[in-house]
């Protein structure tokens, strides 16, 4: 096999942090490559230093034949790599076709050739089986369509080599499946790519080869024919994992229960007429495919929407008109389904970060003043116990992982303790011994008689976690179901609006 891209001995520090030391791999042409790691293994830093967004401390990259100096973004895309972030880099307000166009014609020209474009646009979507619609609006677009234009504006660079970091974190599991049919596709007409995830049932069935990164190095190189999830598993971590094992449990009184709940947005409707109950001690695991009003329901109980219609109660007292600060008062946590830009502020430290919904407690604030000492030292207490790796409390959010940001916001979640969480897509792009740790404190505080709804678009992580399961469909809430009682053909069924199958009796 043709080697189009080859990394020899690439090294990166930032200050005492080694990101990447000594690291070594190759692409074949026509080849998937699956890269493995856990937060903060440096992975993405590393896939930043070969599309030159960073610069790399020692080490070269040969590209088709020609080293890049590094550093230049233009220069890796010129050499033939594409690069689709893990969060979308596109303008909501632009067309697709103006997205597709960004930076890829001269400043100097007078005029854009948008016919020309565009007929290359739609030449390379058949020819990928990427459909679009040019003239769409971004905003107007799925998460999987999006998806679909990040691989697009690679494409129309003419790249030969495609980066994807994190490609499905964000998709269910049947558009991650198309996706991945797409590239294997797309791998026969000669694009070799490479991909981070720590999906391993995805890097099982989509790679050719694995590279697993620990602490910055390169651990073990694995055909994928000659390895299994269990053993990627272990070689990410160093250790064997196992996730941890719901037990059942008496329940106490109700904490939450919504009744007929109608939410609207510019009037249309994004729930409708739902119902649900969450006691004590009790975890309610929500399922359905991405876009069917997981994130109105999230917004709802953490006390941002407001229902049109329908009761909401917690505790028997009527949650209508509550604001955000009344449910953080009140002993609601939240964790997000968007950490970037519902739960961390990139620009702030982390110990910013860990107090910004508890600034008006006593022990943060006095006097309009901050409590710097007592702050840091609650920031540094959250880093150490919920494992937030390679910072300290003075570290911006921003350069955390997204797996460690991810771990900031759980741990200030579970640090007031709460009566409720909302927990939406609590484990999204975590990896395997962070999820069993994730698990552990969920169902720590349902053993200590928290409510919880989790909200997740992994069924294994939702049978695996809840009591009782309520699928999601077009803003629609099925019947419960229990645990005991839920397969992945029923709760397919579910996802699928088939809901006369239920029948708990």
């Amino acid at each position: 096999m043709d080697t189009v891209l080859e990394i020899n001995k690439i090294s990166k520090r930032f200050g005492s942090l080694v990101a990447n030391d000594s690291v070594s791999l190759k692409l074949g042409k026509g080849e998937i490559l699956a890269l493995l790691g856990e937060n903060g293994a440096g992975k993405t830093t590393l896939m930043n230093i070969i599309y030159g967004h960073y610069t790399a401390d020692s080490g070269k990259i040969n590209v088709l034949g020609k080293n890049l100096s590094g550093g230049k973004p233009r220069e890796a895309i010129e050499a033939g790599i594409g690069m689709v972030h893990q969060h979308f880099s596109l303008a909501g307000n632009l067309t697709v076709l103006e997205n597709v166009m960004i930076g890829s014609e001269s400043l100097f020209k007078r005029s854009s050739d948008k016919q020309f474009a565009k007929d290359k646009l739609l030449s390379i979507s058949e020819k990928f089986g990427l459909p679009v619609s040019p003239g769409a609006l971004i905003s107007s677009l799925s998460v999987g369509e999006r998806q679909r234009v990040e691989i697009l504006k690679a494409l129309y660079r003419n790249a030969k080599i495609l980066i994807l970091d994190e490609p499905t974190a964000v998709l269910a599991r049947p558009e991650a499946e198309k996706l991945f049919k797409t590239l294997r596709e797309m791998t026969k007409e000669g694009l070799s790519l490479v991909f981070i995830s720590h999906k391993l049932h995805e890097v099982m069935s989509a790679a050719d080869r694995v590279t697993v990164l620990r602490g910055g190095k390169v651990v073990a190189e694995r055909e994928t024919k000659k390895t299994s999830k269990e053993e990627l598993a272990e070689l990410m971590v160093g250790h064997q994992v196992n996730r941890p094992i719901r037990k059942a449990q008496s329940i106490g009184k109700k904490v939450i229960e919504a009744s007929n709940i109608t939410v609207k947005h510019k009037n249309q409707i994004q729930l409708d007429n739902i119902s649900f109950s969450i006691n004590e001690g009790e975890i309610l695991g929500i399922v359905g495919i991405s876009g069917n009003g997981q994130a109105a329901l999230g917004r709802l109980v953490s006390g941002i929407g407001e229902p049109a219609s329908g009761k909401l109660t917690f505790f028997e007292a009527k949650m209508n008109g509550f604001t955000p600060r009344d449910c953080i008062n009140s002993g609601i946590g939240r964790i997000p389904e968007d950490r970037n830009t519902e739960g961390i502020i990139g620009e702030l430290n982390i110990w910013e970060n860990a107090i910004i919904e508890r600034l008006h407690e006593p022990s943060f604030s006095k006097g309009g003043f901050i409590r710097k000492k007592s702050a840091r030292a609650f920031a540094n207490d959250l880093i150490k116990k919920f494992d937030v790796r390679g910072a300290t409390s003075e570290t911006q959010a921003r350069l955390l992982s997204g797996g460690n940001m991810q771990k900031l916001v759980l741990g200030r979640a579970l640090s007031v303790s709460p009566k409720l969480i909302v927990a939406n897509q609590p484990t999204r792009g975590l990896d395997e011994g962070a999820i069993a740790a994730v698990h552990k404190e969920l169902l720590k505080a349902r053993s200590e008689g928290v409510a919880i709804l989790l909200i997740s678009e992994e069924l294994e992580e939702a049978v695996g976690l809840a009591d009782r399961l309520q699928a999601i469909v077009k803003g629609k809430l099925s019947e419960p179901i229990t645990a005991e009682n839920a397969d992945a053909t029923r709760l397919g069924l579910m996802m699928a609006g088939v809901w006369d199958t239920i029948d708990e009796t």
